[in-house]
């Protein structure tokens, strides 16, 4: 992706701030390196390196003198230093004159995928008398936002997972009718080659989780321990993963089954209110967008917790809402989040996110996870939604 110094300038200049000052130590700022096209330029980056984009005339960078090169594909000029005297008398020249900047830095680390900047770097630019801001809504417009060419890429990785979901839950199906002896680990690595054959990709394989193990979010199954699904049992499936292709985005989705003909009550009751959550969140997206109106992502979070709350399931909650997409499966952009951080920045259209309610418990747990990207007056769901606790039996 492309840098636009002069959409960045523009919004700079709208906010009211002096600059954006990228900044990265050995792959410290992955935000700042993707920005600035350093973790893919082929580069080694072993060094700190500083750009400055400014409201108005020429950016301005600072690199390390056996590194010259890391900054060579953006526009503007250069300066190179070597010690640390150096460094000190370009970091002078570098700010002089500015004010306010925006850096990856979140107030208390309120939002720790953002929190990039360390404590150090904010003390040296804060003593030569600059002010640092938070710069979560530039981050949301220039490196969260999707291409219609990234939106394709999602929308077909969707499809093909929800493809994958389907033949795992008749795969399940099949060897608890047949008897067959078919662990979560088992059904996991069919999974994982079900992606390489799909042109998928992903950083981990699905979770397969039975019985007691739905009630663990992030439960992974091993090849040691991993549960026998049996009759009469939980399935809840989590699966992420893009195209394996330059700049494709995650797709990531949840689905849950039941072992049996007839899906147990609480387990019924509790997907139920998991799925009003969803909707309860989608309907408050939508409407706004399509007023145009301001949304933070602490409010989607609200209006989905609100719902199991009031169903009384508040202690079975162990996460926020959702969380951004982007080419990694948990992206830069703004997370669904008024319960593990207070998420204040703003949606913004052309970002894609997931909603994902859960409820946990010792002996099961469900959890139904869509997709959903903002446009400018549209937002959509990218995939099916799970409406029942779908029965294998």
């Amino acid at each position: 992706m492309a840098l636009d110094v002069a959409a960045i300038q523009r919004a700079l200049a709208a906010d009211g701030l002096d600059g954006w000052l990228l900044y990265d130590f050995h792959g410290s700022n992955p935000i700042a390196a993707a920005l600035a096209g350093t973790s893919s330029n082929g580069h080694l980056t072993t060094r700190r390196w500083y750009y400055l984009i400014p409201a108005s005339g020429e950016p301005r960078g600072l690199v390390h003198a056996i590194e010259r090169r890391t900054l060579e594909a953006l526009p503007g000029s250069t300066r190179v230093y070597a010690g640390r005297a150096q460094l000190e008398q370009g970091l002078d020249a570098l700010l002089a004159g500015v004010r306010t900047v925006a850096m990856e830095y979140s107030a208390g680390c309120a939002i720790p995928y953002l929190s990039r900047v360390d404590a150090g770097t904010f003390e040296a630019v804060r003593s030569r008398g600059v002010e640092v801001v938070s710069s979560g809504d530039l981050v949301q417009r220039f490196e969260a936002a999707w291409s219609a060419a990234e939106l394709d890429s999602h929308r077909r990785a969707s499809a093909a997972l929800h493809a994958i979901k389907d033949r795992a839950f008749d795969e399940a199906a099949r060897a608890v009718g047949g008897h067959r002896e078919l662990t979560e680990y088992d059904l996991q690595q069919t999974m994982g080659r079900w992606f390489e054959e799909a042109g998928l990709v992903t950083d981990t394989l699905p979770v397969v989780a039975a019985g007691g193990h739905a009630g663990d979010p992030h439960y992974q199954p091993a090849r040691d321990g991993s549960h026998r699904i049996g009759r009469n049992q939980v399935l809840l499936l989590d699966l992420w993963a893009k195209l394996d292709e330059p700049g494709a985005v995650f797709a990531d989705i949840t689905w849950v089954g039941f072992t049996g003909s007839a899906v147990p009550g609480p387990c019924a009751c509790a997907f139920d209110a998991a799925a009003r959550a969803r909707d309860a969140a989608v309907t408050l997206v939508q409407e706004r967008t399509a007023a145009g109106a301001d949304l933070r992502g602490w409010e989607v979070d609200r209006a989905a917790r609100e719902v199991l709350q009031q169903a009384g399931y508040g202690p079975e909650i162990l996460h926020r809402t959702g969380h951004s997409l982007g080419e990694a499966v948990h992206g830069n952009g703004v997370n669904m989040d008024d319960y593990e951080t207070h998420d204040d920045r703003r949606i913004l259209p052309g970002t894609g996110f997931t909603i994902e309610p859960g409820l946990y418990f010792d002996d099961f747990g469900v959890r139904t996870e869509i997709n959903v990207y903002r446009g400018e007056r549209e937002a959509v769901v990218t995939g099916p939604r799970q409406m029942a606790v779908v029965t294998l039996g």
